[in-house]
């Protein structure tokens, strides 16, 4: 359990320090640099939230408008159809149960069967809404991400290596570890 333990704040204590990558420049402070990417993030999520696909179409990341546009035409068509059905046999269950002759079942369903039908339809009517929701902010969230990664390093330069150790202390006890050497170009 003590091994777990310090196991646990040796893994807290390399990933969670503070590590200086890359030296300062002192000829750039650096703000002006945070401003762009914020505010060019900000536009990004506007944009994305005014109409779906247009975030994307800002970052350069056009491959991803007909996936979101697709998926969100598709959910709509999904939702529209399953309230058009839900409609239907709620009208029906109303003039199956009301005491109006006027009014007539059209379908070959008892008034059991009609609300087994009606709770069907309405209950993929909503999951259709929930999912096209979830896909609307999964669509403003890309593109923030996207913008947020716009200056992000991806050269072949860098490079991580994990070495273990182990060593014994000044009581005899083996001690081990890894050793994490990042490398950046």
């Amino acid at each position: 359990m003590k091994l777990f333990f310090l196991y646990t704040i040796f893994i807290c204590c390399a990933f969670f320090s503070p590590l200086n990558a890359q030296p300062k420049d002192s000829l750039n402070s650096g703000k002006s640099t945070k401003h762009a990417i914020y505010s060019d993030a900000r536009k990004a999520i506007v944009m994305s939230a005014l109409m779906p696909g247009l975030g994307q179409v800002y970052n350069k990341k056009y491959w991803k408008v007909p996936l979101i546009l697709g998926t969100l035409g598709g959910i709509t068509y999904w939702g529209i159809n399953n309230n058009k059905q839900y409609k239907y046999y709620s009208t029906n269950l109303r003039a199956e149960n009301d005491d109006d002759a006027l009014t007539i079942n059209t379908t070959n369903y008892n008034s059991a069967q009609l609300i087994i039908q009606k709770r069907y339809y309405r209950k993929y009517r909503d999951i259709a809404i929930m999912t096209g929701v979830l896909v609307y902010l999964i669509n403003v969230i890309d593109a923030n991400v996207d913008a947020h990664l716009k200056t992000f390093d991806v050269s072949d330069d860098l490079s991580l290596r994990v070495i273990p150790f182990s060593q014994f202390d000044v009581n005899s006890k083996l001690q081990t570890g890894l050793t994490l050497h990042l490398n950046f170009k």
